[in-house]
């Protein structure tokens, strides 16, 4: 993400981005060896992330790990991104390096079955979604199946139509002074 975006001074190609998250139970904590591939490959994965075309942001840790894990449940790690569009999160997650490190997948996490691990939902360009939204609309998408809310790649919702100008409020009226 450049400082221009951070400071809001550049106006990305739609008013809407799409926040990615997803989420796996882990087979071992991170500190077992046989996860140590999956750990290992983590900077390379986000490196990867941070340089693909249409990314704008994802969540890390101090340490700069996108892969965060709560207090509440350790054996489960979720990651957050934004995209400017399906399809730069497609080209990332299978059209990259990225698809030989998620064909290992089973290596480290617990299968999910039925239930969804991904979110996807359109949030205002330049908001930034928190893990906990994030979560919550996984637990949309897992209870009620893919809404405009919280959807798939398999299942896209377009982004919404952006609000008319005279939904964003009143507008200042500069006139010019009054001429003799």
């Amino acid at each position: 993400m450049t400082l221009e975006y951070e400071a809001g001074l550049l106006n990305d190609m739609t008013d809407f981005h799409l926040a990615q998250m997803n989420t796996a139970r882990l087979r071992a904590p991170l500190e077992d060896p046989s996860m140590a591939e999956f750990v290992e490959g983590l900077t390379s994965m986000n490196e990867l992330a941070d340089s693909s075309p249409g990314f704008v942001w994802r969540l890390a840790d101090e340490n700069g790990d996108g892969t965060v894990r709560t207090v509440a449940d350790p054996a489960r790690i979720y990651t957050l991104s934004v995209w400017e569009s399906p399809e730069h999160l497609r080209a990332y997650a299978y059209q990259s390096h990225h698809l030989d490190y998620l064909r290992r997948r089973r290596e480290w996490f617990h299968p999910n079955g039925h239930r969804a691990a991904l979110v996807l939902w359109w949030i205002p360009a330049g908001k930034i979604p928190t893990l906990r939204q994030g979560i919550s609309r996984l637990g949309r998408l897992q209870a009620g199946g893919p809404t405009p809310e919280a959807f798939t790649l398999r299942d896209l919702f377009p982004a919404p139509a952006p609000a008319p100008a005279a939904a964003l409020g009143p507008q200042t009226r500069q006139t010019a002074p009054a001429q003799p």
